[in-house]
């Protein structure tokens, strides 16, 4: 970030109130600002997509995607744009998910004034800062265990030459879903294509032969 340019922040919440008391906090500092508010999961996608910010301060529990989903594919299309989660649920797994998605950092939202925007601060920069409540919570598991039962079905089908179409049409969701899926995939097995996640997987034992 160049010097003097203050930082720029979505703010993605379904909560008003909690939009409104972040964006009053937000614009109180002089290298700050908010350039945008989303409600849901898919708004979030979309304004950052348009907006470019720097930070996305994303909530987990929202409509139309969630913050996980939101997070992955904002980390994906936009690796410059940092996220940091903002939850009331220290010890759920959708946290661990998020970072595991591409998060940079994860706070409760009850966190105090002056470590809310320390963490702003260290998230733009691309330092990880998580609230000690979140430690357990957000612990990595190997890339192998955090695939999904939803991943799973998708690389079976990937091992047997299904392509993306066909597999939307088997499992009733569209293309654009199975693409996701297969970003996460490829993403947390270290593989660069369908072949290589076949053969991890192969290797790994989580698929049989």
């Amino acid at each position: 970030m160049s010097e003097g340019r203050k930082t720029r922040i979505l703010v993605a919440d379904d909560h008003l109130v909690v939009r409104m008391g972040l964006s009053t906090l937000i614009e109180a500092e002089p290298d700050m600002e908010v350039v945008g508010e989303a409600a849901d999961g898919r708004e979030a996608v979309d304004m950052a997509m348009a907006l470019r910010p720097d930070v996305v301060i994303m909530d987990l529990m929202m409509p139309h995607g969630g913050g996980v989903e939101a997070t992955a594919r904002i980390h994906s299309a936009l690796p410059d744009t940092k996220v940091m989660v903002l939850t009331t649920y220290s010890d759920s797994s959708d946290v661990k998910n998020a970072l595991q998605a591409g998060a940079t950092s994860a706070l409760i939202k009850d966190a105090g004034h002056d470590i809310l925007v320390d963490a702003i601060h260290k998230t733009a920069l691309g330092e990880r800062v998580i609230s000690p409540e979140m430690r357990k919570a957000s612990a990595m598991p190997s890339p192998v265990e955090s695939l999904s039962p939803r991943n799973m079905e998708i690389l079976g089908y990937v091992a047997k030459g299904f392509n993306n179409k066909e597999i939307a049409e088997l499992l009733h969701i569209s293309r654009d879903n199975v693409k996701f899926h297969l970003k996460v995939i490829f993403s947390r097995l270290g593989a660069a294509s369908r072949t290589e996640a076949v053969a991890i997987a192969l290797s790994s034992k989580l698929l049989s032969p």
